[in-house]
């Protein structure tokens, strides 16, 4: 009987610490995948930034470029 509770008791720590270590490495890995979406976020996140600021510019400048030719219309009459 004491052969059986030895083997029932190192088959159970066997279970625990193959379970413990599994999710110790699915926690690893979701960390690992956390930080790199958290990289990619921050990269698109910078590129619409960049894309804001350009359509800003862009809209500046059709309002000189318009200003520019209603200049040039009444300075040349037509």
């Amino acid at each position: 009987m004491g052969e059986e509770l030895l083997a029932s008791v190192i088959a159970v720590a066997g279970t625990i610490i193959g379970s413990f270590a599994g999710i110790m490495t699915s926690s690893r890995l979701t960390i690992y995948r956390l930080s790199k979406l958290e990289e990619k976020v921050e990269k698109h996140n910078q590129v619409v930034e960049r894309v804001f600021r350009l359509e800003e510019s862009v809209k500046s400048a059709h309002h000189r470029i318009d200003e520019c030719k209603e200049e040039h219309m009444n300075l040349t009459g037509a």
